[in-house]
């Protein structure tokens, strides 16, 4: 009889001391766990190399086919965050008629944090 009465206050002990909602017995994510998200940023330059102010930047999403913008301040600096691990991203700056190339986040790179610096190109003549 004593053993089951341990019994019953052991697990009425656990229940209110929530072991079993986020402790040993949890079953959801620990806050603290890796999820696999990473970020992508860099710095957006002219072709002298110096940094732009109000560039554009997209970034499109290649399985949904989402884009996500992101306008640069006065350091020409851009940051995505919260991006899945397996989907490859591809990246482009505009600014005042010039732009970047695309350039690809390959979900091969498994960093959690990428640095892509863009360059724009030189505007054209007839622009």
């Amino acid at each position: 009889m004593w053993i089951k009465a341990a019994f019953t206050c052991l697990l009425a002990a656990l229940l209110a001391g929530g072991v079993f909602s986020r402790g040993l017995f949890a079953q959801g994510r620990n806050p603290d766990e890796d999820t696999g998200a990473r970020s992508v940023q860099g710095v957006v330059t002219d072709a002298a190399g110096q940094p732009v102010a109000k560039a554009v930047v997209q970034l499109k999403n290649t399985k949904t086919l989402q884009i996500r913008s992101f306008i640069t301040g006065a350091g020409g600096m851009y940051h995505f965050a919260g991006l899945s691990g397996d989907v490859e991203y591809q990246l482009k700056a505009e600014h005042e008629g010039t732009s970047t190339s695309w350039k690809t986040l390959s979900m091969f790179n498994t960093k959690k944090l990428i640095v892509i610096n863009l360059k724009l190109n030189k505007r054209s003549e007839g622009s």
